[in-house]
């Protein structure tokens, strides 16, 4: 599925909710995130995850392979107050030296890698003992809830779709990064609700990779439509509390060269 976040990068800025303050609060009790720190951010999109971080005092760059990304994550970061180096660029292929970034993060983006590749990247440009941190923010399917029936319909309209019925957990991750070098795992992972307007739900839902990011314009439009009604009929309370699930795994780079 030929899948282009830019298409969507209005949507993206203004309906996909960030990472819940709590995960930087837990990062932090692990050193993660720290003034000074510097940080790396790829996949960054609009830059959730970057503006989080420079907040909190770490001077950060974010890359992303989108350029329509990176402008609404400069201006969002700078509605903010808040500085980014935000440059174009792949996790594959980083365009930095080695021992580089203190952390690397990567947020709701490394099933979108050649995730081998990624990882050795990760592991060059980190100091020894410098922290990768892979973070998912994901919307859970239950049964007859919002997201279900909204899957549902993505589904009708996008076969090829492979995201539907997600749990919010990647243990293959873990593989990913042990393979590549990285010791000390840890993973942890909570629960929260995301409220949403009928309006916010759908531009939300437009700028996912079944939508959007992936079918033309007029298809978009029709099934935009068609969700609105689906809205009305079964879901008509506002606002909608939408079950998240926040997945992070935190791993080192070794501290010497075996």
């Amino acid at each position: 599925m030929g899948v282009d976040f830019g298409k969507t990068a209005k949507d993206y800025a203004a309906h996909r909710a960030g990472f819940p303050a709590e995960l930087f609060v837990r990062l932090a009790t692990m050193g993660i995130g720290r003034s000074g720190q510097r940080l790396l951010d790829l996949g960054t999109g609009t830059g959730t995850l970057a503006r989080g971080f420079a907040r909190r005092g770490a001077s950060v760059v974010g890359v992303d392979p989108a350029e329509p990304l990176l402008i609404e994550a400069r201006r969002l970061a700078a509605r903010d107050g808040v500085q980014v180096d935000f440059r174009v660029g792949r996790a594959e292929d980083i365009d930095s030296p080695d021992a580089a970034f203190d952390v690397v993060t990567a947020g709701q983006c490394w099933h979108w890698f050649d995730r081998p590749a990624a990882a050795a990247e990760c592991l060059r440009v980190l100091v020894p003992d410098g922290a990768l941190v892979i973070c998912y923010f994901d919307w859970l399917p239950l049964p007859g809830n919002v997201v279900a029936a909204t899957e549902a319909l993505i589904l009708e309209h996008n076969p090829e779709w492979p995201l539907a019925g997600g749990l919010g957990m990647y243990p293959l991750w873990t593989l990913d990064v042990a393979e590549a070098g990285f010791r000390r795992l840890e993973t942890f992972s909570f629960d929260v609700d995301v409220s949403y307007s009928h309006e916010a739900w759908r531009g939300r839902i437009r700028a996912s990779a079944g939508v959007a990011a992936s079918l033309p314009p007029d298809a978009v439009a029709d099934f935009d439509g068609e969700l609105a009604a689906l809205l009305d009929e079964d879901f008509p309370g506002e606002p909608l509390a939408v079950p998240h699930r926040v997945w992070a795994l935190v791993t080192r780079a070794p501290t010497a060269t075996a």
